[in-house]
Order: C-alpha cells, then structure tokens, then sequence
C-alpha cells in the first residue's frame, strides 16, 4: 500500500485537481463518529505548504461545472487510497473531463480518512457517503439533473464504499440528523474499478490474503444486497492482490437477482483502474445517457481483405474415425490477407448447438475480415454436424478440429506463418468445442491415422464467444438455474491439462446460455495460474454481436480480440 500511495503522490504533482465549488455535507457538530486524527481532503491539498488538518475535518462534495450539453445525468467521483487517504487526483481529474464531457454533471466526494479507531475500516465513509448522496440527490432540480440518474465510478477502497452505496442504501449507516436524511441514499449505476476488502481473506483492510479464493473464502457480509441494489459494471485487474473474486462473486450475486451488470478482467493487470471506455459503453448500452443508437447489422460492416484463398478436406479418404452418414463433410479454408502484418494464425468457426454449423455465417465472417484488415491469417473450419449418434456431442467436432490444428500448423511455414502462434475461436457450441481444444489437447479422441498425428494439437491461446454448455447446468441445454448456485459446476470433458492455454471470453449479461460459464472458466484458469481476459454485456442475449449498438459492447467486441491479442504478445503491436 506504501508504494502504491507514492505512486499517486508522485502523479498529483502533475495532476492537480481543478477547484470546484465545495459544500461541507454535515451541520457544524453533528458529523457521527468525528475523530481528531480524520481529515477530508484530497492528497495534493494535504500536501501543500500551510494546509491547517483543523480547517478540513468534515467531509464534503465539490461540484465542477456543469457540462456545456446536459444528459440530465450525475457522477459521483470516488477515490480510493486505502481508506487511509483520497488519493486519485489524477483518475477524479481524466473522471471529470471524460464524463463532464459525455454531458454528466460531475462531483467530487471527499469523505474521511485516514481509517476511523474503534470502528470498521469504512464506517465513517460509508456515513459520510450515504449523506452525500442525499445532498446530491436534493439538488439534482437544481443542477439540471434527474435524480433517478445518478451513478458513481469509483477506486480501490472508493470502490469498497461505492458497493457499500450500491448494495446496502437501505442500512442506515448513522442515525437521522435533520431533514436531509429524509432524502433517498441509492444510487443508479455504479462503474467499479477493483474494489478492495470485498473478500473474507481482506474485509479487515488487507490485501487479499489468499487471492480470494477458497471453499472457504466468502463475499463480505457487509454488502447486504437489498431492493435497491444498482445495475454495475465492475473491472479488475488479474493479478490484483486486492482480489478480482471481489468482482466475480458481486457479479454472480447480481445476476441472481436479476440486476444488469458488466464484469471486465484484464489478464497479468495489478491494482488500477483499467477499460474506461467500457464502462461508458456499459452506461449507453443501459440507456443511462439516452436511448442507445438504432442497431447495426455485423454482416454489413466489413469487406474482404484476403489475397490467397484455398480450400481443403480435413481428413485424408476413408480414414475419418467415427464415420456417420447424417453429418456434414468436415473442411478447412484459408484466408491469408494481401499485406500480412503478423505470422499469428486465428482458427474460427461457428456455433450452432452441434446440430449445424456455418463458416459463412456472422459468427465467422466479420471476424475473419476483420482480422485479415489486421493482416492476420484466418482459417475458417466447417465440422461435423449434426450431433452423432451414440457418443457425447462434441464428440466427432472435437475430432475435427484436433486434425485441423494439426494441419494448421504443418502447413504453416510455406505460408510465412508461425507453427507455435496458433489460436482457436469459436461461438456457442463452438466457444464449448474451443474450451475442448485450449483444455484437452492432451486427450485422445481418436486414434491416429498417419503420420501428421505426430505434430501437437495444443493452440497458444482460445477465445470464446458465448461459450455454452461449460456448466452442468445447462449441460445440454439453457442454463436453468443461470450457472450461479455452487453446485454448479464445470462439465467434466475439459481436463484442463498442462497445456492449457489463457483465454478471451466475450459474453452476453441476459444469455440464456449463462455468462457464469465464461466467469467460472476464468475462475478455474485463474487457480491454476493463467490469466485470461473476461467481458460481459449488461442487458445482452445469445449472439449479442448479430445487431449492435454503436458505442456498445456488443459493437465493439472484435477490438477486444484484437487487444487481446496483443497485450498477450500473440500478434506484434
């Protein structure tokens, strides 16, 4: 925390916070719980020549200016800093411009620190936070905003408090002063980067002890999860040793209450406050900066950019195991783009619950195409379908594409490509068949029948796309119960052998083929030391990426791909 606090006080030398105007938040000698050793103020303020600690005991909101086209929306900035200080000047400042910007009216919250003695870590800010969201709120006709619109973006320890105003409004955090109290304490949305103490290896202002992770590491119980529990969009870094579980167990209880939310998992990331633009793209996919922009069809939107093109059977005649008369014939494709940029292969293919599946279809073509723009290869995979008869599933698909990496990658270097960078991606059934090929490359599924089965079938890395059927609820079928009770559990065909490979998962928040899926794979890599990258989409259904908003999640979701790609150093930069 030392180092992490200097960091910061390096950075306010260089980021100082705009001056707005200030409004103390409670009545002169009616503040709960007041300690002499509390101050409220940011670290650059604390740190100049003459600042008097007794001039700035209370704790206060500062309103900034007002933005020059109003959305009739609200920000309340929150610092972090441990509870020991509030020292994001920087990150309140990028706050206040981004969103003022967007047309929110923005304020800064400056609550008590460092952490009160005799009292939980957070009491006092969690007093002082409940009350200023009423002042906020009592203001909003004032200030030209709705007071059902009001949402915060938070850090670190700001994050702590943030899910404390965004799940437990209605716990009284101090008792009744004055009319102000009178006034609502929810809020609407919340955006919260890596919130800190959530887990039981930390609630008492640790770093997570344990990562967070254990059959008997919960949530904090201080988080009560009432009727007024806000839609979120949380994001955390992989690595952070203020635990991510914070973030993945609040979003599992949020979605089994039903309540719209976001989850962002950034791989090999330490503590910070990372994907600024999807929380944004979080609040106008939720209408919360108006109604979203009519949707655009994905087919549309992109055009070939290959040069070489050719085609091929994956299997050699009359010797595909498992031969069954009902299915499709099984091939590959190749795309190599005309200006090729990187020597990385991506392999894609559809879904289509393994009873179809289309290489041509929206599932496909617009990421080949994009990334061929990228000049990356693409090989296309059609396998079969429908499901066989007499074995599991994925079972002959899963044949495929084994045999199909393998030719892959023997065919690689007359191309110029790279043998060691192959990645695999799929849809639906096709993100499970993924899961097969990055989890069980290890597995036989089927004997060998030449010498090309000498060459390894494992991938560097895989990206699911709404990967269904990784839970044994919904192992066949939708998730019933959407995959967020303990006992649901990861099927047991990924055997997630020692040449797993990290993973991107993109996935809808509303997808009947549940997101807890992606969300307990990443659980899983994440325990055995892989760092996967995770997104969710608030409000998003199966094949969320067919018609998208621009500005959404849903809209953007190849770039995620491509930034996966090279923040992992698959693809040079």
């Amino acid at each position: 925390m030392k180092r992490f606090v200097l960091l910061f006080t390096i950075l306010h030398l260089v980021f100082n916070l705009s001056a707005g105007e200030r409004e103390k938040i409670w009545p002169k000698n009616r503040m709960p719980h007041a300690q002499n050793h509390q101050i409220a103020a940011m670290t650059d303020e604390c740190q100049k020549e003459g600042f008097n600690p007794d001039k700035n005991r209370t704790a206060y909101i500062e309103w900034f200016d007002a933005p020059a086209v109003p959305n009739g929306g609200c920000m309340i900035l929150i610092s972090g800093g441990g509870y020991e200080c509030c020292c994001d000047v920087w990150l309140v400042n990028e706050w206040n411009r981004v969103f003022t910007e967007l047309g929110f009216q923005c304020v800064n919250f400056v609550y008590r620190t460092p952490r009160p003695v005799g009292l939980p870590i957070y009491q006092t800010a969690w007093e002082d936070g409940q009350r200023a969201v009423r002042m906020v709120r009592s203001q909003a006709e004032k200030r030209g905003f709705d007071p059902e619109k009001i949402g915060t973006i938070s850090m670190s320890a700001g994050s702590h408090l943030a899910l404390l105003l965004g799940t437990s409004s209605q716990t009284p955090a101090y008792d009744k002063i004055d009319k102000l109290d009178e006034v609502p304490c929810h809020i609407n949305w919340a955006i919260v980067n890596a919130p800190a103490y959530g887990t039981t290896d930390a609630e008492d202002g640790t770093p997570s002890r344990r990562q967070g992770y254990g059959s008997d590491v919960f949530l904090s119980d201080v988080f009560k999860f009432d009727d007024h529990t806000c839609p979120m969009s949380l994001h955390h870094g992989g690595v952070d040793i203020y635990a991510p579980y914070t973030s993945t167990l609040v979003y599992r209880k949020l979605r089994s209450m039903g309540i719209p939310a976001e989850l962002h998992l950034y791989p090999d990331e330490g503590h910070g406050a990372f994907g600024l633009e999807r929380g944004i793209e979080f609040i106008r996919q939720m209408g919360f900066v108006g109604e979203p922009a009519p949707a655009v069809e994905l087919m549309s939107r992109f055009a070939d950019a290959h040069e070489t093109y050719f085609k091929e059977d994956i299997w050699p005649e009359g010797k595909m195991p498992d031969v069954q008369d009902h299915q499709c014939h099984p091939y590959i494709e190749w795309y190599i783009p005309k200006n090729l940029k990187t020597k990385a292969i991506q392999i894609i293919y559809s879904g289509g619950s393994y009873e179809g599946n289309d290489p041509d279809g929206f599932e496909v073509v617009p990421a080949r195409r994009y990334l061929n723009e990228k000049g990356m290869a693409v090989v296309t995979m059609k396998y079969r379908t429908p499901r066989p008869k007499g074995l599991a599933k994925h079972t002959t698909a899963w044949q495929d594409l084994q045999r199909a990496i393998r030719i892959v990658r023997s065919k690689a270097a007359q191309f110029g490509l790279d043998p060691e960078k192959i990645g695999i991606m799929g849809s639906s059934a096709g993100g499970h068949l993924t899961l097969m090929g990055v989890t069980s490359s290890r597995h036989q599924p089927y004997m060998g029948v030449d010498d090309l089965e000498r060459l390894p079938c494992n991938v560097q890395w895989g990206i699911g796309i709404y990967p269904a059927y990784a839970l044994t609820d919904g192992a066949d079928g939708e998730n019933t119960h959407g995959g967020n009770r303990d006992c649901d559990i990861l099927v047991p065909e990924f055997s997630f052998d020692l040449d797993t490979a990290p993973m991107l998962f993109i996935h809808g928040d509303a997808d009947g083929y549940a997101a807890m899926n992606s969300v307990k794979i990443w659980e899983k890599m994440a325990s055995m030391g892989i760092q996967s990258e995770l997104h969710t989409l608030a409000t998003r259904y199966h094949c969320f990426q067919a018609w998208a908003s621009p500005g959404t999640g849903s809209y953007t979701f190849l770039d995620r791909i491509w930034e996966f790609l090279t923040s992992k150093g698959f693809v040079e930069k």
